[in-house]
């Protein structure tokens, strides 16, 4: 059931950067919302793209992200079955379409919407991803950030102290993890990806060492009952997130040793330095050639010494 999903939400990945249109709104037709209980007044919501959290009690609602416009109505609805206060705050943790899609509908309904400020950055402009083949037009005025930081940012809000931090240069260049202690929960954003290859956008400032030291930062918040929302897949652990490091780290050692050998692309690509992994996180999204060709162009651009 678990793959099942992975494979419906990795199907819809595509359309993060390539905007929603009518065969889009088509494919979230059958889309549900599903609601998963973490702690008192915390939950996990799942439908298509990225993953949802969601803090309530007596202050009102807060959503960490809000996947696809044509979904709106329906995270509406599910937030409304475990309260019947607004959705105040929406936080992005990074600027890709499953995880603003629904800003500008959510900031009409009076929610505050809160970001890195290089997500504000990146949804004011057009968008593309080499790798992907996509581009992303401008957002609308009403889907950007009125609230934006840059290293960190604090709510004390539903009895929670909530903590928004930046991961520089990971997923993206305005990449935020929301980290609840009271609650021992993290949600990671797309700097974690379980059950399927990560996406690390080049073209938008990510880097696989980038990765790598927010994975860091984030097991280093954990205990063995510390629940981690992931940008995409199931709700994960302490282990799960030390697995996935160990497979971030391995992946980029592999590359750099064929790319020390003096190959190219290609090459590396039929080295396979990734094949171990395939079987169980290649199936659903991203190819091995594709996530192999991801950390060749990082680390490209950082022997080249390219910002963003």
């Amino acid at each position: 059931m678990v793959h099942r999903r992975i494979l419906l939400i990795s199907s819809l990945l595509v359309l993060t950067l390539a905007g929603t249109g009518t065969r889009a709104a088509d494919r979230f037709a059958e889309v549900e919302i599903q609601t998963t209980a973490l702690s008192a007044g915390l939950f996990m919501l799942t439908g298509a793209g990225g993953n949802m959290g969601l803090s309530v009690g007596q202050d009102g609602a807060f959503l960490i992200d809000d996947e696809f416009a044509p979904l709106t109505e329906r995270i509406i609805a599910a937030i409304g079955e475990v309260t019947d206060k607004p959705v105040d705050f929406v936080l992005n943790t990074h600027y890709h379409g499953d995880h603003t899609g629904g800003n500008e509908n959510l900031g009409q309904t009076g929610s505050h919407l809160v970001g890195h400020a290089n997500v504000r950055r990146r949804l004011a402009a057009d968008q593309k991803s080499a790798l992907l083949g996509t581009t992303a037009e401008a957002a609308a005025p009403g889907a950007l950030p009125t609230i934006t930081f840059t290293d960190s940012l604090s709510f004390f809000y539903n009895d929670q102290e909530i903590i928004a931090f930046h991961v520089p240069h990971a997923h993206t260049d305005g990449d935020a993890v929301v980290h609840f202690p009271r609650a021992n929960v993290v949600h990671a954003g797309d700097v974690v990806f379980l059950g399927l290859y990560p996406y690390i956008d080049t073209a938008a400032g990510g880097s696989i060492d980038g990765m790598i030291a927010g994975v860091r930062r984030i097991v280093s918040l954990c205990d063995d009952r510390t629940q981690v929302i992931p940008g995409h897949g199931p709700l994960g652990d302490k282990k799960q997130l030390e697995e996935y490091l160990a497979m971030l780290t391995q992946a980029r050692a592999n590359v750099a040793a064929e790319m020390a050998k003096g190959h190219d692309l290609a090459a590396v690509q039929a080295a396979a330095p990734c094949a171990r992994w395939d079987e169980a996180l290649g199936q659903a999204w991203l190819t091995s050639d594709q996530f192999v060709q991801s950390i060749f162009d990082s680390l490209t651009q950082a022997h080249a010494g390219h910002t963003h």
